[in-house]
């Protein structure tokens, strides 16, 4: 897959992607990622890429003939996405990531100052995705966001077989509590079923803790997740008042004539013992 990003500022863009994981899949050939200076694209002597507003207002704005002669010196004929970043467009999320990734060629317009020439969005541009409702001095810093994002699914980026799948959002859902070295720092110890070798356990326990987190932080998601008849079942349990802890230790199963008592919500979280 190639990925291209045109902008005015290179330098802010190619150190991120010669780094970690991105620099390591360019380097094995996993992924063709090129950065292109707009200014290149820019006619006469002194190779303007911007002008001010026609009806006023504050600000310059990125005039389309460098863009369009970008892109049409760059853009392949084989399944390739001109995507801009813009804060209109849609929200870039893992659908839209894997989306990308299926892509043989995606070429991503990173703006400056006000914005672009409307004529770049309705005649040279056929997505638009915004990474976040703030502002932000450019589009470089979303352009790496999808690079990031995209490269990661690309075959034999990641090491670790299945990775992709296990992290968040793959799922749908947030990601489960993680532990490495030591066993206990300052008071605190891994739960004890991540050390009990019961690998079905320890699936139990991370797909609650898992389901507990998004439940707490970002309900909006399991409207969209594949949730099991199992997964549930859970949430119900949640709604009840228990925690990931009491799905996981079984101590606090009740009949749904016997609701749990409600407990306040600053209070979840807390471990069994506690």
């Amino acid at each position: 897959m190639r990925i291209t990003i045109v902008t005015l500022f290179p330098s802010m863009v190619e150190p991120v992607l010669s780094a970690s994981m991105i620099g390591r899949a360019r380097t094995r050939g996993l992924v063709d990622i090129r950065v292109v200076d707009l200014r290149d694209y820019a006619d006469g002597r002194h190779r303007i890429t911007d002008d001010y507003q026609f009806g006023g207002g504050g600000g310059m704005v990125l005039k389309p003939e460098p863009l369009f002669g970008a892109v049409e010196a760059l853009r392949t004929e084989d399944r390739c996405r001109v995507v801009l970043m813009d804060p209109r467009g849609r929200s870039f999320t893992q659908d839209v990531a894997s989306e990308f990734a299926r892509l043989e060629h995606l070429i991503l317009l990173a703006g400056r100052y006000e914005g672009v020439d409307e004529r770049v969005s309705d005649g040279l541009a056929n997505d638009a995705v915004s990474i976040g409702d703030y502002v932000l001095t450019g589009g470089e810093l979303p352009a790496l966001v999808v690079t990031d994002a995209v490269t990661r699914l690309l075959p034999d980026v990641l090491g670790a077989e299945g990775a992709t799948e296990r992290e968040s959002f793959a799922s749908g859902l947030l990601e489960p509590p993680q532990y490495t070295r030591p066993e206990e720092f300052r008071g605190r110890h891994v739960p004890a079923v991540l050390l009990s070798g019961d690998h079905a356990r320890i699936a139990r326990w991370r797909r609650a803790q898992a389901l507990w987190r998004t439940w707490r932080a970002r309900p909006d998601l399991l409207g969209r997740a594949t949730l099991s008849a199992e997964d549930r079942r859970i949430l119900d349990r949640f709604e009840r008042g228990e925690t990931a802890d009491d799905v996981e230790s079984g101590s606090a199963r009740r009949t749904p004539a016997e609701p749990a008592a409600p407990r306040e919500r600053d209070g979840h979280g807390r471990d069994s013992t506690g």
